[in-house]
């Protein structure tokens, strides 16, 4: 830029490398802490620093934790018998912020994507078929994203877990609340009229 001194634009520029941050947020926010006052910048900067101390993949479901297990999987309310199949930490922080479901996780931490090089070796699928052998898992659900990726990972993982003969079961997609019909393309139309449920 030039005009603005060196360590704002590469604040700046850092902050536009964050996903969904485009140049004017990573400005917006570059200014705001520049607002601030230094020690609480100082005590966001070593937050961040310290963000990935001491975190490690539960033993069981591969959340992230600080302890063998996660506090889901410690948790003995939860029924372990049922697994809930996730793409990332993000997706189970949705699901549980619905407060609904009460089972276990297994979070797979990306799917399968030739295209930018992530193979099934990759991601947390060899745990999950380990977890199945064990035995004491009677229902798989999963909650992949509807995507190319999220569909092939999903084939992948039944063909490892169809010989246990354990229930699998996928989440129904549809029309969001507030979504309007119009908008909607035919594959979400016609799975929620798929997973259509009694009134």
């Amino acid at each position: 830029m030039g005009f603005i001194p060196k360590n704002i634009e590469k604040t700046i520029e850092e902050f536009s490398k964050l996903p969904g941050i485009g140049q004017k947020s990573a400005q917006r926010l570059t200014f705001y802490l520049l607002r601030k006052k230094k020690e609480d910048v100082e005590r966001l900067g070593e937050t961040v620093r310290n963000l990935k101390n001491g975190l490690k993949y539960c033993e069981n479901c591969q959340n992230m934790c600080t302890d063998k297990l996660c506090g889901i999987c410690q948790n003995d309310r939860r029924d372990p018998s049922i697994v809930c199949i996730v793409e990332e930490m993000l997706d189970l922080v949705a699901i549980e912020n619905a407060n609904e479901y009460k089972g276990h996780y297994h979070v797979l931490h990306g799917v399968i994507s030739p295209v930018d090089g992530i193979g099934p070796d990759d991601i947390k699928i060899a745990e999950l078929v380990e977890r199945v052998k064990k035995g004491g898992i009677k229902e798989i659900i999963l909650a992949l994203n509807p995507s190319l990726e999220g569909e092939a990972t999903a084939a992948y993982i039944m063909r490892y877990i169809k010989p246990y003969n354990i229930k699998v079961t996928r989440i129904a997609r549809g029309i969001p609340v507030g979504g309007d019909l119009e908008y909607a393309d035919s594959q979400t139309l016609k799975r929620a009229f798929e997973g259509r449920m009694e009134y």
